[in-house]
C-alpha cells in the first residue's frame, strides 16, 4: 500500500509537492514545528541516497559525446548560476536568504529528471546519464565556492559548515549508493539490476523530497501567513530563469549538436538537482535556511511543468526523431477457454484438481531455477502446458519517478522499453533451453518451451495476476529470494503481492 502510494506520488510531483506545501503550511500555523528540525538529516539521506544507487559512475569514463558534455557544463557553471544570482539581486534585494534560494536552485545541475526527460523526448540517454554524474559531482564541489563568491557580502558564509554538509548530503550517500549498486549488480547482473532492481529506488527518494518540502514549509508557515503574496512573488524570477534557460540551451544545442545530444544538453542544463539544493538550504544555513528552502520547493513546480511542456515542443524545435526499427510484438499465448466440466459432479465442484495450464513467473535471476524445477515437474505430472512470464518494470514510467509526469502513450512506452524487452526474451529463452535439457534427463518431456514465453512491461504483481486471469491459468508458480535481508525488505515481495492479489492458486518455491 505504502509502495503504491509512493509510486503514484513520484509520477505526480506537480500535485504531490503543492499538496505537501499546503500540509506543511497548515501544520506550521497550528503546531510548533521546531521539533521537525531533528528529522531533516534522516529525510535528507532518504532523499539523496536512492538517487545515488541508480547513478552509474562508470559512465563518466565513456567517450563519444565530448562536445555535448563540455557545452552542457559550460552552461551549468558559466551561465545559469550568474543568471540566478542576478535574478536574486533584482527580486530579493532586501531578502538575501530568498536570493540564496534562487542561487542554490541554479547551482547543482542534473538529477534523475535529466535522464527521464531526455528519454521522453527521444534524446541521447547515455549522454544524459554522463551529464548527470559529471554535473552532480562538479556541482557538489563548486557550490560552496559559488555561494562564497556571490553571496559572501550579503549573508554570513561558513565555508567549513557548507563543505561538511556537502560531504554529508552528497558524498556519503554517493559512496553508500555506489557500494549498494555494486552489491546488487553482483547479485542480479547489470541487466537485472537496471530492469528489476533500480526502478524500486526512486520512490524512496520521493518520500525524502516531500518530507523535506513539508518541513521547510512548516518552519516558514507563520512568516508566509504574515505576507501571503510571497509565494506568488517567488514564482516570477523562477519563471524568468527557467524560460531563459530553455531558450538559451535550445539555441546552443540546435546550433552545435545533433538532435539526440542537443536534447540531452537542454535537460542536462535546465534540470537542476533541487533535492540537493533543498538539503543544502535547510541543513547548512540554520533557521534562515527555511527561506532559501521555500524558494527551492517552489522551483520544483516550475521545473516539472516546464519540462513536460518542452517535451511537446521538442519535435518542432529539433525535428522529429528517427523512428528506427519498430519493436516486434511480444509473444503472447493463445487465450484458451477454461475446460468444460465432464460431469455434473465436476460442474458442482470436483474435489480433484485438474491442472492444464501453468503460469511460471520468473525474474530470470539465478534463484528462479528453483521455481523452474516445480514448473517442469508439476507440468509433467499433470501433462499440463507451461507458459513462462517475465515482467520488466516500465522503464519510461520508472525513470519518470523523479520527473512528476506520467507517460501513457503505448507507442512511446513500447519504444522506450524495447531494448529491455528484447534482452529479457533472449535471456529467458536461453534459461528455458538449458533448464529443458536438464529436466529431460530425468523426465520424458519438459513442458517448458521457448514458444510459450511472455515478456511484459509494467508492475509485476499487476501483470502476473492479470495474465493468469485472462489466460484461464490453473496455477501460478514463482520463486522468491533465498535470503530475507535488507534487499528483500527494501524491494518488497512480488510473490507476496501475487498471493494476495490473485484468484488463481499460487505456489511459491523458496530456494533450499
Amino acid at each position: 500500500m505504502m509502495w503504491t502510494l509512493l509510486r503514484k506520488m513520484s509520477k505526480n510531483l506537480t500535485l504531490a509537492i503543492p499538496a505537501m506545501m499546503l500540509a506543511g503550511f497548515l501544520f506550521g500555523i497550528f503546531m510548533d514545528a521546531a521539533f521537525l528540525k531533528s528529522l531533516i538529516i534522516p529525510f535528507t539521506f532518504l532523499m539523496v541516497y536512492p538517487m545515488m544507487v541508480t547513478l552509474n559512475i562508470q559512465k563518466v569514463f565513456e567517450g563519444g559525446d565530448v562536445k555535448a558534455q563540455v557545452l552542457t557544463q559550460a552552461i551549468n557553471f558559466g551561465v545559469v548560476p550568474f543568471l540566478a544570482y542576478a535574478a536574486g539581486l533584482i527580486f530579493f534585494k532586501d531578502q538575501p536568504y530568498m536570493a540564496l534560494g534562487l542561487l542554490l536552485a541554479g547551482l547543482v545541475p542534473t538529477s534523475g529528471m535529466t535522464i527521464s526527460w531526455t528519454g521522453f523526448a527521444k534524446g541521447n540517454l547515455a549522454a544524459a546519464v554522463k551529464m548527470t554524474v559529471i554535473g552532480l559531482t562538479l556541482g557538489s564541489i563548486a557550490t560552496p565556492l559559488y555561494v562564497r563568491m556571490l553571496m559572501g557580502t550579503s549573508i554570513e558564509i561558513d565555508m567549513a559548515a557548507i563543505f561538511k554538509q556537502i560531504v554529508v548530503i552528497v558524498f556519503i550517500p554517493m559512496a553508500a549508493g555506489y557500494l549498494t549498486r555494486r552489491t546488487l549488480v553482483k547479485k542480479h547482473g547489470e541487466k537485472g539490476f537496471k530492469t528489476s532492481v533500480a526502478p524500486k529506488f526512486p520512490p524512496l527518494s520521493t518520500l525524502g523530497v516531500v518530507g523535506i518540502v513539508f518541513i521547510a514549509m512548516a518552519l516558514k508557515a507563520r512568516a508566509i501567513a504574515a505576507a501571503p503574496t510571497m509565494l506568488a512573488y517567488i514564482l516570477i524570477p523562477l519563471v524568468i530563469i527557467y524560460g531563459f534557460n530553455f531558450t538559451f540551451s535550445s539555441f546552443v544545442g540546435k546550433r552545435f549538436l545533433s538532435r539526440g545530444d542537443a536534447i540531452a544538453l537542454v535537460y542536462g542544463s535546465v534540470m537542476r538537482n533541487l533535492s540537493i539544493a533543498l538539503a543544502i538550504a535547510i541543513n547548512a544555513f540554520g533557521k534562515e535556511g527555511a527561506s532559501a528552502a521555500l524558494v527551492v520547493a517552489v522551483a520544483y513546480i516550475i521545473q516539472v511543468q516546464s519540462a513536460a511542456w518542452y517535451v511537446k515542443l521538442t519535435d518542432k524545435i529539433f525535428g522529429p526523431a528517427s523512428l528506427g526499427d519498430k519493436r516486434r510484438p511480444e509473444t503472447v499465448p493463445p487465450k484458451m477457454a477454461a475446460p468444460a466440466p465432464d460431469t455434473p459432479e465436476q460442474a458442482q465442484g470436483s474435489m480433484v484438481v485438474d491442472i492444464k495450464k501453468i503460469l511460471f513467473a520468473t525474474d530470470i535471476t539465478p534463484t528462479a531455477k528453483y521455481a523452474a524445477r516445480y514448473a517442469c515437474t508439476i507440468g509433467n505430472k499433470f501433462n499440463a502446458k507451461v507458459w513462462a512470464i517475465h515482467v520488466i518494470p516500465d522503464l519510461l514510467a520508472e525513470f519518470s519517478a523523479g520527473a512528476g509526469f506520467d507517460i501513457k502513450d503505448p507507442e512511446k512506452q513500447a519504444e522506450f522499453n524495447r531494448d529491455a524487452v528484447e534482452n529479457a526474451e533472449k535471456v529467458l529463452a536461453e534459461r528455458i533451453r538449458t533448464t529443458s535439457e536438464q529436466v529431460i534427463r530425468e523426465m520424458p518431456a519438459c513442458p517448458l518451451s521457448k514458444d510459450r514465453i511472455m515478456v511484459k512491461t509494467g508492475d509485476p504483481v499487476e501483470e502476473i495476476t492479470k495474465e493468469a486471469a485472462l489466460g484461464n491459468f490453473d496455477l501460478i508458480i514463482m520463486g522468491t529470494h533465498g535470503d530475507q535481508g535488507f534487499e528483500d525488505i527494501l524491494l518488497g515481495s512480488t510473490a507476496q503481492g501475487v498471493i494476495h492479489a490473485s484468484n488463481v492458486p499460487v505456489l511459491v518455491a523458496h530456494p533450499s
